[in-house]
């Protein structure tokens, strides 16, 4: 059974510093990535990586500020998110996928991320 788990989600004051994690489980993932969705705004990508290989990719608007790392020995990818903007403020979803290219099939609950002025 495949599994997301995210967690690290919370309230923080913008300039401040947060860390999502994702345990995942049930399956060997080609590439794991982290996205967002703000009230009235489209689902976006913030960032992906392949723990295989390491090879990682962001999205711009959190380029410089986020960094996405993995743990193969825990099966979990964090999101390190810095210089936090009231912008950055959405639910945070980890989602995977097995094969090298497409769309992600597993996702997580979700976890929330709120940024104050």
């Amino acid at each position: 059974q495949v599994q997301l788990v995210e967690s690290g989600g919370g309230l923080v004051q913008a300039g401040g510093s947060l860390r999502l994690t994702c345990v995942a489980s049930g399956r060997t993932f080609s590439r794991v990535a982290w996205f967002r969705q703000a009230p009235g705004k489209e689902r976006e990508i913030v960032a992906s990586i392949a723990p295989s290989g390491g090879l990682k990719a962001y999205g711009d608007s959190v380029k410089g500020r986020f960094t996405i790392s993995s743990d193969n020995a825990k099966n979990t990818v964090y999101l390190q998110m810095n210089s936090l903007k009231p912008e950055d403020t959405a639910v945070y979803y980890c989602a995977a996928r097995v094969q090298i290219m497409g769309q992600y099939n597993y996702w997580g609950q979700g976890t929330q991320v709120t940024v104050s002025i």
